[in-house]
């Protein structure tokens, strides 16, 4: 069979015979599945046409991610994930952010609402600007916990369609082909993982597009327009997350190099219009980002390389033959140590998945696209491994990763995650697959069709998705939504809570985002550079914090320590660096009474104010004292 033969122009609807990824397959002649003719009037009235197939498929995937994300809607704001609640809480923060900056226009890059005074980074902590600014009007009407669980509701059926789009369109005909593989890139196991914590990574629904851009490239006889929608693509995309963006450009580099290594004939057509359209792409989209890259890398509270509590996290051998723990074949105990938390499950394939893959690669070996695709797979799979390969959490050997990790762009890459590229591959290869056997001219071709369908069912039945468990927590203290903090803290001043906001206690950026960030607080959940020196490497939190310190301890343990006036002066200077008008310790607090004795060592008598103790510290942290 010859390639189909390439056509100038592509448009979203265009015909998947000239699509830019059907270039390079080698296409089977197609069975139709067009039903018996019938009578005008019947065919008019019940026609199954592709646009109500489309629509068809968009209401399963929209209705699959509503049943994953039913556990929060049922109470956005008192449901959080069971096991791991940081990262929600600061998704909501960044939401009232964008509030800020479409209402009150508020710098978009940067923010001292918390970690007071210093300040975060917000480009360097993926503000997630591109879904905030347009969640505002949902945001303003029912609150950030809302907003959250819409992005995460969306991003899951929004990234599911819009594969299923690319793929329909430009590499497969037949739709269900399409659906399936989008189904599976929308709600593989590694997105439920990822679903109940960082919607950001969720929402892929920009990198179908920007692939397919991409692949048009390589034949475009308009390469300057082309390359100017790629740009527009890729700083949409920068404004939801980078590392994701950063991931399909290394895709897309490997794959094509794949092709061009079985077929160098490739090359020389498409190096030109590749290279205009890259090099517009480029310029356009810097001059775009240059200035927030700058603040990014350069600005105040930028950091260079990530911390190094997630630098080495590498998925294990085995995550990659076990279901996910948010599906239906997934045990939550058995997934231990294979990923380094339930937020990064990034491969867990399953064993009959994991086989059906390597059948497919095998089975359709001859087609240039699926062994470009396999190696593309195979190359990002090793690279999640991180730096050290182990099976069943014992280490084997030194991983290649070891040898790219201080790489520039590198260096701030959680190394798990490359397995979201395999996933990709997966559910392109699933799509091709079901096209080829559906195109198979067998006399039992009812056969084919049942035997696709139980090798489907075979292995997506145990990654097939769940509900995602939840657990409820804390509402926000009265004395915040009551707006009663609002006689005691000033613009300038800061609310503290105990304990003092940190990685391990978001609650206090829950209270400011349900206010749209009126008060500012100390601490929090962000990266910045360590002891808030701009440049340094990277760390979770702002400068240690001594009297933060003392107070998680107080809650973990329960005791409460004898303190000396030496260790009151200093976390007295914390209060005043601080500028803190209040601090606030909900009444329902873990170990509420060993901390509210601790607190008063520090600053005297607490007095209860609706459902918090409250100590008035402005007298002890204004300038004159």
């Amino acid at each position: 069979m010859t390639p189909a033969e390439p056509r100038g122009d592509s448009t979203p609807d265009a015909d998947v015979s000239g699509g830019p990824l059907s270039v390079l397959v080698d296409e089977p002649p197609v069975a139709t599945d067009d039903p018996e003719p019938v009578a005008p009037a019947v065919r008019r009235r019940w026609r199954w046409t592709p646009r109500r197939q489309d629509l068809a498929v968009y209401g399963v995937f929209l209705l699959a991610a509503l049943w994953v994300t039913s556990g929060i809607w049922a109470d956005p704001a008192g449901r959080v994930a069971a096991l791991y609640s940081s990262d929600p809480a600061q998704v909501q923060f960044f939401l009232a952010h964008s509030v800020r900056v479409v209402l009150h226009g508020e710098y978009p890059f940067y923010t001292d609402q918390f970690n007071y005074p210093d300040g975060v980074n917000l480009m360097a902590n993926t503000a997630i600007l591109a879904l905030g600014i347009p969640m505002v009007p949902v945001t303003l009407l029912f609150g950030p916990a809302v907003s959250f669980v819409t992005l995460v509701t969306l991003g899951l059926a929004g990234t599911a369609a819009a594969w299923y789009r690319v793929l329909s369109r430009h590499l497969v005909r037949n739709r269900l082909a399409a659906a399936v593989g989008g189904w599976f890139c929308g709600f593989s196991p590694a997105m439920l993982s990822h679903a109940n914590w960082h919607p950001n990574i969720i929402s892929q629904f920009l990198l179908p597009f920007i692939v397919w851009r991409v692949l048009v490239l390589t034949r475009s006889t308009r390469p300057f327009r082309d390359g100017v929608l790629l740009a527009l693509l890729v700083t949409a995309q920068a404004f939801v997350n980078e590392e994701i963006l950063l991931f399909t450009a290394l895709a897309c580099g490997v794959f094509l190099f794949a092709v061009v290594v079985q077929q160098r004939e490739r090359w020389a057509a498409a190096w030109r219009p590749l290279g205009v359209g890259l090099a517009v792409c480029a310029v356009l989209a810097g001059a775009l980002l240059a200035y927030p890259l700058w603040v990014q890398f350069a600005g105040p509270m930028a950091y260079h390389g990530l911390s190094d509590t997630v630098r080495d996290y590498g998925n294990d051998i085995a995550a990659f033959f076990t279901p996910g723990s948010a599906t239906l074949g997934g045990n939550e105990r058995a997934n231990v140590n294979l990923a380094p938390n339930y937020s990064e499950e990034n491969a867990f394939f399953g064993w009959s998945l994991s086989l059906l893959a390597v059948g497919i690669v095998v089975w359709l070996r001859r087609e240039v696209v699926v062994r470009a695709l396999g190696a593309t797979g195979l190359f990002f799979a090793v690279l999640s491994l991180g730096e050290r390969v182990s099976w069943w959490d014992r280490d084997l050997i030194t991983g290649p990763w070891e040898l790219l990790v201080k790489l520039p762009l590198l260096d701030a890459v959680v190394p798990t995650r490359f397995g979201l590229i395999t996933t990709v591959v997966v559910g392109v290869l699933l799509a091709l697959a079901v096209e080829r056997a559906a195109a198979l001219r067998v006399v039992e071709r009812r056969t084919v069709r049942t035997l696709t369908a139980a090798g489907l069912v075979f292995a997506l039945l145990p990654v097939a998705p769940m509900p995602l468990r939840v657990t409820t927590r804390p509402a926000v203290p009265k004395f915040i939504t009551a707006d009663r903090w609002r006689q005691y803290v000033g613009p300038d001043q800061t609310l503290v809570s105990v304990p003092v906001p940190a990685m391990g206690n978001t609650d206090p950026m829950r209270w400011a985002a349900s206010t749209d960030l009126a008060f500012k607080i100390p601490g929090g959940y962000f990266l910045a550079p360590r002891n808030g020196v701009t440049g340094d490497p990277g760390r979770f939190g702002g400068r240690p914090s001594g009297i933060g310190e003392l107070l998680a301890e107080v809650e973990s343990t329960g005791r409460t320590p004898k303190l000396d006036d030496r260790q009151r002066r200093r976390f007295l200077d914390e209060l005043r660096h601080w500028r803190a008008a209040i601090v606030v310790l909900p009444l329902n607090e873990q170990n509420a009474e060993p901390l509210r004795r601790t607190v008063e060592q520090l600053v005297g008598p607490a007095r209860q104010e609706l459902d918090v103790w409250l100590w008035d510290v402005r007298t002890l942290t204004s300038p004159s004292a």
